[in-house]
């Protein structure tokens, strides 16, 4: 016991109790019975108080919430965003997302804790609580409220580590999610990031659920981390609230479940899968953007569980990404099938058979964006059994390029089948683009082939030239003159795309194909040519299978993502011939460069033969018949060189014209300045003659390899064509 006025027996003496709580009282400057008002007791509990009027937009902060937030009166001005000097964005954020779930959802009151920077800079805690006051239609119309200082209470507290890692794990799961989402360009991408590997964790569930609405309907389209598989009647349902996603889509309101119990007691439809779904929480989103719904996502979880406002608010602010990825996506879709559609309408739809040989193409469409390209193919049946083999490129990649594709396509097939060279094929196809009225222009090569005699008239509008692999697996790439590309060149005033002349032999295989197969972003154009020429190379037998070869090695090359088109030309060999490596090229008579580009095919094909020294002495000997056939007669040469085998291997050189003069091997004098040329064929080759040919004759020399050009061509390593 104690006395009145007195310590006990115990020495408690309560007098010196009530002195030592008295203290800060008397700091705060409260005498010992004054009564104290309502305000006055709310500041010294740093509590504060206001009242927001929703239709006019103005909140009342008395004193004790100015200074929670630290505000001075001339500070705010009654607008709430007047707080952003004091709450970070973030923070405000997440209050705002609190407030509009008790709004959406018909609540009387929302909370949460929150940061406050203060003036100095340092931060503090605080927590807003506030009723929501609703009219007779349960319309929102005013919210009475306390904000209060919190710091003491989460100090050094577990709330406070708990909240912060919390906030830590949230901000990581939205930044996860919002960057592999902002890749996605299609439904197909958004569904391989919610299904992949980690995609529920990133949103804090085990499972995951996404549907998509269609009508009337409510279709599944990705389920990951179930133990089994859904029922079909599940996957497509009616938009009704019989299924917990359906009714999420066609409430637009969310849905959280503590337990699978809980899940299967509400929506009775589910009870076929109580060994399927998690035995945890569940959430179901709606997802809508742009006041459109698009579906919905359900999350689910292994451990029952209260959710959280924070996990709520999370949960929705997270469907609200997936659903503006979704909306993307789907007008990505739209717009991808629009343009592909257009541009398959503009390609040929099938490939005719050809007299003399086989033709097949590839074609593949741009891999990233919605853009198409303006790539092309084209194989055209031309009189007298010959064939035009057309591939291009328009410049862009869009649905212009692609209309603009179309129509230079069907022009260009016009000016072929009525007849005209190569040469007028393409100025004509120039001028046809550049009256368009459009500022694109389009590189293109075509071929008139003759698969009876394999000759190929070839003309070059800045494309790439032919490909040519003969029978021995020897691929060549040999030079052929061009021109500007078609439209520039109309526009510059060079309307020139000079014909070369080369000869397919039987066994032989011809590629034509667009940029994009040989050239990358990063890459020189050399190392595609190279890896294309070593594929072409090592190729599967049958044009179909070398085709299918091709378009999968190359095709997945990583950075792949330009529109690609190949074509194939194979003659076939004759009964019994023998594929021996053969090179054929024409000289037109007034062309004075065609010798040097004889010299430089003969180069690289003998680098490919590993003739070693040799490949000078036939260099020679083919630069002094042609220069023979060219001042002597009055017709183009026809230069034509095989590797004939057998031991030792032999090189042949064959020089034809038209002129039935005969040759004359002359001797002359020092101050000549001709008559030397079948003296340098004699001294340079191990044999050499002539016979006549049709309506003209043929110069021919004969060169043995030695063995050694073997070593050294081995040790050069086979050329790339």
């Amino acid at each position: 016991m104690t006395s009145k006025d007195g310590p006990s027996r115990d020495g408690y003496d309560p007098r010196a109790h009530r002195d030592v709580r008295r203290v800060p009282e008397r700091c705060a400057g409260v005498s010992h019975h004054e009564p104290i008002g309502l305000r006055r007791r709310l500041a010294l509990n740093r509590m504060g108080t206001f009242d927001w009027d929703l239709d006019r937009g103005f909140m009342d902060l008395d004193a004790g919430a100015l200074e929670v937030f630290d505000l001075r009166p001339d500070e705010y001005d009654g607008a709430p965003l007047s707080l952003i000097a004091r709450v970070p964005a973030e923070e405000g954020m997440r209050l705002d997302e609190a407030l509009a779930q008790a709004l959406q959802e018909g609540g009387s009151s929302y909370g949460g804790y929150f940061r406050v920077q203060c003036r100095d800079g340092t931060p503090r805690w605080a927590h807003s609580q506030g009723r929501i006051l609703r009219d007779g239609d349960g319309l929102p119309y005013r919210i009475i409220g306390i904000v209060r200082e919190a710091s003491g209470e989460l100090a050094d507290s577990a709330l406070l580590r708990s909240l912060q890692q919390e906030r830590q794990r949230q901000t990581v799961m939205v930044q996860q999610t919002t960057a592999e989402l902002s890749r996605a360009l299609s439904v197909a991408d958004v569904t391989r990031v919610l299904t992949g590997t980690g995609g529920a964790r990133r949103f804090g569930a085990d499972a995951l659920v996404l549907g998509l609405t269609a009508g009337d309907r409510f279709e599944v389209i990705a389920v990951t981390g179930m133990t089994g598989e859904v029922p079909e009647d599940l996957n497509i349902s009616a938009l009704d609230d019989t299924l917990p996603l359906s009714e999420a889509a066609f409430s637009r309101r969310p849905a959280f479940l503590s337990t699978r119990g809980e899940l299967i007691a509400r929506y009775p439809r589910l009870r076929p899968l109580t060994e399927v779904l998690p035995p945890g929480s569940s959430s179901f989103l709606p997802l809508v953007a742009q006041d459109t719904v698009i579906g919905a996502l359900g999350l689910f979880n292994t451990e029952p569980a209260m959710q959280s406002t924070e996990a709520k608010n999370l949960a929705l602010a997270l469907a609200g990404v997936v659903a503006q990825s979704l909306q993307r996506a789907t007008l990505f879709d739209q717009e991808r099938e629009f343009a592909t559609g257009l541009q398959e309408a503009m390609l040929p739809r099938r490939v005719p058979e050809i007299s003399g040989g086989e033709v097949t193409v590839r074609y593949h469409p741009a891999s990233v964006g919605r853009d198409v390209g303006g790539d092309w193919y084209d194989v055209i049946p031309l009189p007298q059994g010959r064939t035009g083999l057309v591939v291009g490129d328009v410049q862009g990649h869009d649905t212009h390029a692609a209309a603009v594709m179309g129509q230079l396509r069907i022009a260009l097939r016009a000016y072929a089948t009525e007849g005209h060279s190569p040469e007028t094929v393409l100025v004509r196809a120039s001028r046809f683009l550049a009256e368009l009225e459009t500022e694109r222009f389009a590189t293109c090569t075509y071929i008139q082939a003759d698969l009876e005699s394999g000759a190929l008239h070839v003309a070059r509008a800045g494309h790439l030239g032919p490909l040519i692999c003969d029978g021995a697996r020897h691929v060549d790439w040999p030079e052929v003159r061009g021109g500007l590309p078609l439209g520039a060149a109309t526009d510059f005033g060079h309307n020139q795309f000079p014909e070369t002349q080369l000869f397919l032999e039987p066994g032989s295989t011809l590629l034509l194909c667009t940029d994009g197969l040989v050239e990358q972003p990063g890459r020189d154009i050399a190392t595609g040519i190279e890896a294309l020429s070593a594929a072409f190379r090592s190729g599967a037998d049958g044009l179909e299978a070398l085709a299918d070869r091709l378009a999968e090695q190359l095709w997945a090359v990583p950075g792949s993502d330009d529109d690609m088109a190949l074509l194939l030309l194979h003659r076939p060999p004759g009964p019994g011939t023998a594929a021996i490596p053969r090179l054929r090229l024409h000289v037109h008579q007034a062309d004075p460069s065609g010798a040097a580009e004889v010299r430089s095919a003969l180069r690289r094909t003998l680098d490919q033969w590993r003739a070693g020294e040799v490949t000078h002495n036939v260099e020679v000997a083919a630069s002094e018949l042609i220069a023979n056939a060219l001042t002597h007669t009055e017709s183009g040469a026809l230069v034509s060189v095989e590797l004939v085998p057998g031991a030792p291997r032999r090189i042949r050189l064959e020089v034809e014209d038209r002129s039935s003069s005969w040759p004359r091997r002359r001797s002359p004098g020092e101050t000549a300045t001709s008559g030397r040329g079948l003296l340098l064929v004699e001294a340079l080759a191990d044999r050499w003659g002539a016979e006549p040919r049709g309506s003209g004759k043929a110069l021919w020399c004969e060169f043995v390899v030695p063995e050694t050009g073997v070593g050294k061509g081995a040790e050069r390593g086979p050329g790339t064509g």
